[in-house]
């Protein structure tokens, strides 16, 4: 890891934004360094948690299929189902299933209900793994150990107000 620099950039890019734009709404140099912010903490998490699910031989995208795959009804689920639920193209979930059954934590099988879909299923080695890597991302508080409950709470609601403003969901 880089050491860590005598300054936040992000602020003072934010700065810096003020003097090249300085009749712009204040409304803009805020949403400049918040978006800029959450982008680097995207950055930051990813790396520590696919730090973290290294040893298990997946990265986070994969770990969130596997843990889809152990919380539904019958350990299986529609490709076009998978990528629904993690709001994803369905180019990477096609990958990421290549993945997890190339490491033979899924296997692909034919959807009985639908003869042209494919559904995965989850193995025992995936239902292994999947329980080991949530320990450890639990014993890590998902790479977010230094907030506090009550900044998370809050982390959550603000973030989920953009989600839902995007339409991410319906309320």
């Amino acid at each position: 890891m880089p050491e860590p620099l005598e300054f936040d950039p992000i602020d003072r890019a934010g700065d810096l934004w003020a003097q090249h734009w300085p009749d712009e709404d204040p409304g803009v140099y805020a949403s400049m360094r918040a978006v800029t912010s959450i982008m680097r903490a995207h950055q930051i998490l990813i790396a520590e948690l696919d730090a973290v699910l290294r040893p298990f031989g997946v990265t986070f995208s994969r770990y969130e299929t596997l843990v889809l795959l152990v919380h539904s009804a019958r350990g299986s689920l529609p490709l076009s189902k998978i990528g629904e639920r993690l709001q994803v193209h369905a180019t990477s979930v096609t990958n990421v299933i290549d993945r997890l059954e190339g490491a033979g934590l899924v296997r692909r099988e034919p959807n009985p209900r639908d003869g042209r879909g494919t559904l995965a299923v989850i193995t025992d080695s995936g239902r292994d793994v999947a329980a080991k890597a949530t320990a450890e991302l639990n014993r890590s508080r998902f790479g977010l150990s230094t907030l506090s409950a009550a900044d998370l709470d809050r982390l959550f609601a603000v973030l989920r107000g953009l989600r839902v403003g995007a339409g991410d969901f319906r309320t």
